[in-house]
């Protein structure tokens, strides 16, 4: 760590319970501030602009809109404020803790504390979450040694994790530890782990403030739980490919999945939630290592990005890097949700950093990410979703490995849809052709279909299956899979309905069934039927 380095928040208890009955008093919460910031100005703060919430906040001396002052915008407010929203903690209580510091001009935030808001199978969740002040608040470089808070990668990882009660939760890369209080609230026991002793530091603090418990551990990835097992493993880890070269060895390596910007005199370089490895070379050691941290029955659900080379399909490092697992007997699933070219990729991630093309830094920057991938003669950069799930000593098998590309959202949980797609996968896998006949498959209640026709035409064009819920995903069918599907309501059999069909089609019923059932599977792990 820098000599530079802030200090993270300390861990004093009488303190931390003064600070949780002020900002209960305060209604410091999500909802709330929404309340006083209004609706243009909440939504151009969650565009990163932070010009209308100051002019909405201004006036106010609610204390939730102090907080959010301090706390989220950077703003310099007097003592007397302060004390008027923090009258328990006070002034001097929130420089214990290592919340604010004195100026000249009055007191000013040293941490962001953000109010955050959830629902998930066991209710709504409303919870303080600290991290380092963002760029939006200091207007500066964030420092190498940054402490992200709720962004959206996180909040995604949070809305796909399945939520069953289990013994064991292992969060990797925790950041500031929201993952490990989500999984706290479904968990026997959560641990988690970081490279990074300050976002331990920040993950600790926000445990105590919401009182949850937490076992905290230093280290790379899964070094420190080296020999334990887990229910339900979760990592947003440090995906993001970042050029290797001078430029970016001169930023410094970080595996905390922190975003850093290092401004070195007149030379501008940074690192962005990268690992220190060269291309996405990371997730492969990370999904090479995790397989014997799966107890039996148990899931591990990551975010990734991979790249894709010259004439490689899309897919093509996701499955060389499960394929061992597969073998071991893993069920593994990917499930790619978008691609950005080189450029793209660059812009974007420098962007989230701070950098503009108005700034000197941004030519450099990126042509060295241009100069990284073009060396690996990298097309596209895809970013998605990876699930894992080793099957219980009672269905032990062969594992199988699936990759799809599903862009769309539907409604419903996504955690409860990714859940019951890996569980369907399960269960195929242990279904031979004749028991998937013998099955009463229904169709989902989300299940729709829409028919294309030519004006004037009886016969459609183009008929498809389309999903509501879980990725929203359209399906080409020909009458025949059409018909099936639209009978299957659960009174007769896959076999029978298929025989059905072909009776009033005249179709072969024995080359009609070799074709539908492989799809039939298909519909039934994507949701679109259920058994």
């Amino acid at each position: 760590m820098r000599s530079d380095t802030p200090a993270a928040p300390r861990l004093l208890p009488d303190l931390l319970n003064a600070l949780r009955d002020d900002l209960l008093k305060a209604q410091y919460t999500v909802e709330r501030t929404e309340e006083l910031l209004g609706e243009v100005a909440a939504a151009a703060l969650r565009r990163e602009d932070p010009v209308p919430a100051r002019s909405a906040l201004a006036p106010l001396e609610d204390p939730a809109a102090t907080l959010l002052s301090l706390f989220t915008l950077g703003s310099t407010i007097s003592r007397e404020q302060v004390a008027h929203a923090l009258p328990t903690l006070g002034a001097e209580g929130a420089c214990g803790l290592g919340l604010l510091a004195g100026t000249g001009a009055g007191m000013r935030a040293l941490v962001e504390l953000a109010p955050y808001s959830a629902q998930d199978d066991q209710g709504p969740i409303s919870w303080w979450i600290a991290s380092d002040l963002s760029e939006l608040a200091t207007g500066t470089a964030l420092h190498p040694d940054h402490v992200l808070g709720v962004g959206g990668a996180s909040v995604t990882l949070a809305r796909i994790t399945p939520r069953e009660r289990v013994g064991r939760v292992l969060d990797v890369g925790c950041g500031s530890g929201i993952q490990a209080l989500h999984a706290s609230r479904h968990a026997e026991h959560v641990v988690a782990t970081d490279l990074s002793e300050r976002a331990l530091a920040f993950a600790a603090f926000n445990a105590a403030l919401n009182q949850v418990e937490v076992e905290l551990h230093p280290g790379s990835l899964l070094e420190p739980v080296a020999g334990e097992t887990f229910d339900l493993i979760v990592s947003n880890p440090p995906f993001v490919i970042t050029p290797r070269g001078s430029a970016g060895d001169r930023a410094g390596r970080s595996e905390a999945g922190q975003g850093t910007k290092v401004a070195d005199g007149a030379d501008e370089t940074w690192t962005y939630r990268d690992g220190g490895r060269a291309g996405d070379t990371l997730l492969a050691e990370l999904l090479d290592a995790l397989p014997e941290h799966l107890a039996p029955g148990g899931t591990a659900v990551m975010l990734g990005n991979w790249e894709r080379s010259g004439t490689e399909e899309w897919d093509t490092h996701p499955r060389a890097w499960l394929a061992a697992a597969r073998d071991e007997g893993l069920d593994c699933w990917v499930i790619q949700r978008e691609s950005e070219d080189p450029a793209q990729y660059a812009e974007t991630w420098a962007r989230d950093g701070g950098i503009t093309p108005r700034d000197a830094a941004w030519p450099g920057l990126i042509e060295a990410w241009l100069a990284d991938f073009a060396s690996r003669d990298v097309q596209d950069i895809g970013f998605g979703y990876v699930l894992l799930r080793r099957p219980s000593s009672a269905d032990a098998r062969p594992g199988t490995l699936r990759t799809e590309q599903g862009t769309g959202s539907g409604s419903g949980s996504m955690s409860t849809h990714l859940a019951a797609g890996l569980r369907m996968i399960n269960r195929l896998a242990q279904l031979d052709d004749e028991e998937l006949a013998a099955s009463r498959p229904r169709r989902a209640g989300d299940l729709m279909e829409r028919r294309h026709l030519v004006p004037g035409a009886w016969d459609p064009t183009l008929i498809e299956l389309v999903q509501g819920a879980g990725l929203a995903r359209i399906v080409p069918a020909d009458q025949a899979l059409a018909a099936t599907v639209g009978a299957l309501d659960g009174t007769l059999t896959l076999g029978q309905t298929i025989a059905a069909v072909c009776a009033l089609t005249d179709a072969d019923p024995d080359q009609t069934r070799q074709r539908l059932l492989p799809q039939v599977r298909e519909l039934l792990i994507t949701g679109m039927l259920t058994l």
